[in-house]
């Protein structure tokens, strides 16, 4: 069994009009016992911009403090809030240091440009290759579902309320096939005024 796969994760992002979606599941589990149904995998680095992080959990958590820690002080220093494109390649730089002895994490990351609101989403993997996409990244245990309900369901320059609605289905009928992961979602909205965030209930067998 893959390391990627000891507590299962699905985690998705999606670019509308104006406004990016990232959705994520909310099952802590080990293998096939689940521990509990409210585990953060998506953490807000800034107003408009926020990584999700699917993997071993001891490792989601250790990044998201050390991405955070990293974020603070860039925001210290330059005075201004880190772009989607600058926080991507702090976060590709923290994997690839540890490229040797990796940190099982294959992070997702959505937000808006804090000058431009322009949207922005991008996948890592676990030593910080990015992709970059125009449409939607995908991470997690059930990939290839996910990837095949995004293809059949996304389209281009959606409003707030349709990408909440594409994103959601998207996500709880990929998790529905996927042992280890779902038991409830968790949706961000992200728009250049305001954060909309939603919890879905899912299936819990």
């Amino acid at each position: 069994m893959s390391i990627m796969s000891y507590n299962g994760a699905a985690i998705m992002a999606m670019r509308g009009k104006d406004c990016v979606a990232i959705a994520a599941d909310r099952r802590f589990g080990v293998q096939a016992q689940t521990v509990s149904m409210d585990f953060q995998k998506i953490f807000e680095i800034g107003p408009t911009l926020y990584v999700g992080l699917p993997g071993l959990a001891t490792d989601v958590q250790t990044i998201a403090q050390k991405l955070k820690f990293r974020t603070n002080l860039y925001e210290l220093r330059e005075n201004r809030k880190m772009k989607p494109k600058t926080f991507l390649s702090v976060v590709s730089n923290l994997l690839y240091e540890r490229r040797f002895g990796p940190y099982f994490v294959e992070p997702v990351v959505a937000g808006l440009d804090p000058n431009t609101s322009e949207p922005f989403i991008a996948s890592l993997d676990l030593i910080g290759c990015p992709m970059i996409t125009e449409d939607f990244v995908v991470s997690g245990t059930c990939s290839e579902q996910m990837y095949g309900m995004c293809e059949s369901l996304w389209e281009p320059d959606m409003s707030p309320d349709d990408l909440f609605e594409t994103i959601s289905q998207a996500l709880l009928n990929a998790v529905d096939r996927d042992a280890v992961s779902g038991w409830g979602a968790i949706v961000h909205i992200i728009e250049k005024d305001k954060v909309t965030t939603k919890t879905l209930k899912a299936r819990m067998d």
